[in-house]
C-alpha cells in the first residue's frame, strides 16, 4: 500500500463505506466525502437521466413519401445560447416516429435545466450520413418544443408531450403547431440496495515493538483480471488486536452484484504510508451474510512472497460479521414518482434596518429600469427551482417587522394583505406582493423569526394530520442577525420532527456568523429522531 492520505489524521479516517462523515460532514476533512455519500446508497439531488423520444402528428415535407424525422436536443443557458446534447438516429417514412437513440444526462435538483428539441426531415440523399456530421441548416425544420427537465420528472409517469411549434411565415410573430413530441425519463440506478455491516476481527498479529497494532480493513472488489479495486475502508484503532469498527455500507451497485468476489485486507497502521499487511481474506457478500447468520469467523490468511514456493499461511486471525442488513435507499426521484410534492414558502424581512425603499441605497429599493433587488433575486433563484415540484404552485408568503398601516409592529403577516389566507399564486405573486407591501407598511423592527417558524411548522403539521405528501421548504430572506436567538432555536427544535426545511438567505453587509448555529440546532434534533 502507497500513501493513503497526507496526514495521520486523515489516514486513519474511514473511507468510503461508513456514516461518520455522513452525520456530520463537517468534521470530515477528506476528499471522499461524495464517495461517502454514494457508499451508503445517498446519491444526493441529483442522478443520471435517461431520455427517451417519440412524435405524432408531424409535417409531410417529402413529395413521394413521408417525412424521415431526426431529432436533436439542446440545452438553453441563462443567456439563451443552445449547446447541443445529441441526436436521435433518422427514422424513414414515419410521421410518428419512436426513436430508439436514448440520451443520457444528469439531473441537478438546485438548476433549471431549461432544454429545446429540434425534429428536422432528413434529405434523402444524407440517409447514409452519420447523423453526427449531417449540417441541420440542410435540412427542413419540422418543428421545436421546449421545457424544463423539471417537469418531466415530476410527472407521475415522467413524461411528458409537448406541443412542436413552428414560425409561421405567413404571419408575423405568430407559431403554428405541427405536431406533438412526447419525451419519457427513466433514472439510471443499477441497484438501491445497501448493505450494513459491522466487521471485527479477533487475535490479530503483533507487529508493533513497543504496542499493539493499529488496524483497518480495506474492502475492494475484485475484477475478471484479477485486479483489486478498492470500494472502501475502516477508520484505523489503535492499539487493539480484537478490534470492532464502526458499521461500514455497501452499495450492491459498487460491488456488481452479492456473488461478486471481495477482497477484506486487514492492516496495520503506519504513519509513513507503509502499513503492515495482518492476514486477508477472500469472500463475497453472500458468504460475509452467511458468516453473520452462522455466528463463525473466517480465518484470515498470508500469501507466500512473490519467489518463494511456501504455501499460504492460515492464521489464528479471524474476521466475524456483527451485523449484516440490506436497505433499500430510495432517491429524490423515486419520491416525487411516489406522489411527493415540495411546498415553497417565503418571509421577507421588513425591519428599519433595510432603509428607506424609496431611496437607492435601500436593500428594498425597486429599481424603475427592472433590475431585481437582492430580495427579488432570492426570490427568483430559489423559486423557480422549486416551483415545478408543487402542482398548484399557491405559496404562503409573509412578511415580519413591519408596521402596517394603522396597527402596531408585526412579525408574522401575510403579504397579500389578507388577514384570512397567507397564499399567492406563483412566483410572480409573490413578486406583486412584495412591491405592494413596500407600500402599505412601515420598515420596523426588531428581526425575530420565531413566529413564521411557527407558523411554517402549523401548516407542516396540518399537512401530515391530513395524510398529505408534502415536503416544505421555508425561505428566509434577512438582512441583519435575528434578535430572538433563544426563541428562534426553540422553534426550530419544535419543527425538526416536521417534514419542512429551512433556507435563511443573508442580504446586505451585515455578519450573519451567529446565524451559522441554528444549522447544527436544527440537524441535531433531526439525527437524535
Amino acid at each position: 500500500m502507497g500513501n493513503c492520505c497526507s496526514d495521520v489524521a486523515g489516514g486513519r479516517t474511514a473511507i468510503g463505506g461508513t456514516a461518520g462523515g455522513l452525520l456530520n460532514p463537517g468534521n470530515t476533512s477528506n476528499d471522499a466525502v461524495d464517495n461517502f455519500f454514494k457508499s451508503r446508497g445517498y446519491q444526493g439531488l441529483f442522478s443520471q437521466i435517461e431520455l427517451s423520444f417519440s412524435a405524432s402528428g408531424l409535417r409531410d415535407r417529402d413529395v413521394l413519401s413521408k417525412s424521415d424525422p431526426i431529432m436533436v436536443l439542446y440545452a438553453k443557458g441563462k443567456n439563451g445560447a443552445l449547446e447541443e446534447l445529441g441526436r436521435t438516429e433518422v427514422v424513414l417514412n414515419s410521421l410518428s416516429p419512436t426513436w430508439i437513440t436514448k440520451q443520457t444526462l444528469i439531473y441537478h435538483f438546485e438548476v433549471v435545466q431549461v432544454l429545446v428539441f429540434h425534429v428536422y426531415d432528413v434529405d434523402t440523399q444524407f440517409h447514409n450520413a452519420d447523423v453526427k456530421i449531417l449540417k441541420l441548416e440542410e435540412q427542413q425544420f419540422l418543428g421545436e418544443a421546449t421545457c424544463a427537465l423539471s417537469e418531466i420528472i415530476t410527472k407521475r409517469d415522467r413524461s411528458l408531450t409537448l406541443d412542436l411549434l413552428r414560425q409561421d411565415s405567413t404571419r408575423s410573430g405568430n407559431s403554428q403547431k405541427c405536431g406533438k413530441l412526447k419525451v419519457y425519463a427513466e433514472e439510471c440506478v443499477g441497484s438501491k440496495t445497501t448493505v450494513e455491516m459491522i466487521l471485527r476481527c479477533t487475535d490479530l498479529e503483533y507487529r508493533d515493538l513497543f504496542s499493539k497494532s493499529d488496524p483497518f480493513l480495506l474492502v475492494s472488489k475484485v475484477v475478471e483480471n484479477g485486479d483489486h479495486i478498492p470500494i472502501c475502508k475502516t477508520e484505523a484503532i489503535k492499539n487493539d488486536h480484537n478490534p470492532t469498527w464502526k458499521q461500514v455500507f455497501l452499495n450492491v451497485q459498487q460491488v456488481g452484484s452479492k456473488e461478486n468476489p471481495l477482497l477484506i485486507e486487514c492492516y496495520n497502521f503506519n504513519s509513513n504510508g507503509k502499513h503492515d499487511l495482518l492476514g486477508k481474506l477472500q469472500t463475497s457478500l453472500v458468504e460475509l451474510e452467511k458468516l453473520y447468520s452462522g455466528g463463525q469467523g473466517e480465518h484470515l490468511f498470508l500469501s507466500p512472497a512473490v519467489g518463494h514456493d511456501s504455501q499460504t499461511k492460515v492464521l489464528k486471525s479471524r474476521l466475524f460479521v456483527d451485523k449484516f442488513s440490506e436497505s433499500i435507499q430510495y432517491t429524490f426521484l423515486d419520491y416525487l414518482a411516489g406522489g411527493f410534492e415540495l411546498n415553497f414558502m417565503v418571509a421577507i424581512d421588513f425591519t428599519a434596518s433595510n432603509g428607506n425603499s424609496r431611496l437607492p441605497d435601500s436593500l428594498h429599493y425597486i429599481d424603475p429600469s427592472g433590475r431585481p433587488n437582492s430580495y427579488q433575486r432570492a426570490i427568483i433563484e430559489v423559486g423557480e427551482v422549486l416551483q415545478f415540484y408543487d402542482s398548484d404552485k399557491r405559496f404562503p408568503t409573509w412578511g415580519f417587522g413591519a408596521r402596517p398601516i394603522d396597527g402596531p409592529v408585526s412579525h408574522c403577516f401575510n403579504l397579500n394583505g389578507s388577514n384570512t389566507y397567507c397564499e399567492v399564486e406563483g412566483i410572480q405573486g409573490i413578486m406583486m406582493a412584495y412591491t405592494s407591501a413596500l407600500l402599505n407598511v412601515s420598515l420596523a423592527g426588531p428581526t425575530l423569526f420565531g413566529p413564521v417558524i411557527n407558523n411554517a411548522a402549523i401548516i407542516a403539521s396540518q399537512s401530515v394530520a391530513n395524510g398529505g405528501r408534502k415536503y416544505f421548504v421555508l425561505l428566509i430572506i434577512t438582512d441583519g442577525v435575528v434578535t430572538d436567538l433563544q426563541e428562534t432555536k426553540d422553534a426550530l427544535v419544535k419543527a425538526s420532527d416536521l417534514p419542512l426545511s429551512i433556507l435563511i438567505v443573508g442580504v446586505g453587509g451585515a455578519d450573519f456568523k451567529e446565524m451559522e448555529v441554528f444549522n447544527s440546532t436544527y440537524l441535531g434534533c433531526r439525527q437524535r429522531r
